[in-house]
């Protein structure tokens, strides 16, 4: 199920009397963990009838207690545990409220950032007597589509070039993307697209000087260019991690790599599909794949393989991380 599927079905009363919610992305299970606690129950019936209990606070014992309970004034109660997964040692106990479940709780359990044994019993009754959804991180090259949407449901645009920035810089965290998209949608008027200026004003990101034009550079083999943005990162590494910098390397020379055995490079919509990219940078690829053939870019995926060894300590512990990234240039741009 999708978060979608799930609250739509919670506003049309179909509501589950366990959500098992866990995963690597926390965004997803907060989104739906805070919908439940604010739109189950009225104002009024909250005070007698909700709960959030912390699983580093209490004991399966104590939450099993709770849940029997019966509503007061209200036609059900709801109790939220966060941080589930602390008690992931204790979930046997569940078993005999599993076969006796009181209908008039909801019980919501946040599991995060790691998934529950299935081979154990109590995870497969969970898995049958509840809602039990998966939070799944998403790739890299899924979250500008991910933004894109999110933007939209908030009455704005976005360009492309500044959801790649958001993600090159923010990583595939959704809460941190959300929260800085969040503050542009205060300082923007409704029904703006978002461009990379009002990226660069309002977050502090440059639309000039990031792994997104590096690598552009480097595709077009404009040298002083990406020797520029190298210069500019080693003046803000905190910013600009080495590590970052070599890994969106090498997943741009990767799908470059793949860009080469196409059988129809002429077909920019194909190329998008086949690349798992938006449209737009398609013409990133095309020039990138006259400047550097497939037995180059081979060449260059092992460069960054040894750069990234490097970069960690290994092989080069007194060689300055920008000094690494200009010989790297060097190799590929060569």
């Amino acid at each position: 199920m999708t978060v979608e599927n799930i609250i739509n079905d919670i506003k049309k009363g179909n509501i589950s009397p366990i959500y098992f919610l866990y995963g690597d992305e926390p965004y997803f299970i907060d989104q739906l963990s805070d919908y439940i606690e604010n739109n189950i129950l009225t104002e009024a019936e909250k005070g007698f009838n909700q709960m959030v209990l912390y699983g580093r606070d209490v004991n399966m014992a104590e939450i099993i207690s709770n849940a029997r309970r019966f509503p007061m004034m209200a036609e059900r109660q709801v109790i939220i545990v966060k941080e589930a997964q602390d008690l992931a040692r204790t979930f046997d106990q569940l078993e005999s409220y599993i076969e006796n479940l009181q209908l008039t709780t909801t019980l919501v359990f946040n599991y995060k950032y790691k998934k529950p044994d299935k081979r154990k019993t109590i995870f497969k009754k969970l898995a049958k007597a509840s809602v039990f959804f998966e939070s799944k991180a998403l790739y890299e090259n899924q979250v500008p589509n991910w933004i894109n949407i999110y933007v939209k449901s908030n009455g704005f645009l976005i360009e492309p070039k500044a959801s790649q920035m958001l993600v090159e810089f923010l990583g595939t965290a959704l809460s941190k993307i959300v929260n800085e998209l969040n503050k542009l949608f205060i300082v923007l008027p409704k029904g703006t697209t978002i461009s990379p200026d009002a990226i660069e004003e309002n977050i502090g990101i440059s639309k000039d000087f990031n792994n997104f034009e590096l690598r552009k550079a480097i595709g077009v083999k404009n040298v002083v260019k990406a020797n520029q943005i190298i210069t500019y990162f080693s003046q803000n590494p905190r910013n600009n991690p080495t590590v970052m910098t070599i890994s969106l390397l090498n997943s741009f020379f990767t799908q470059l790599l793949q860009y080469h055995a196409l059988p129809n490079k002429n077909n920019p919509k194909a190329v998008a599909i086949a690349l798992r990219v938006n449209p737009f940078f398609v013409s990133d690829y095309t020039s990138a794949g006259s400047n550097y053939p497939m037995r180059k870019v081979s060449q260059i995926i092992g460069l960054l393989r040894d750069a990234d060894v490097k970069s960690k300590g290994v092989g080069a512990r007194d060689l300055p991380q920008v000094d690494l990234l200009k010989e790297l240039l060097f190799k590929i741009m060569h």
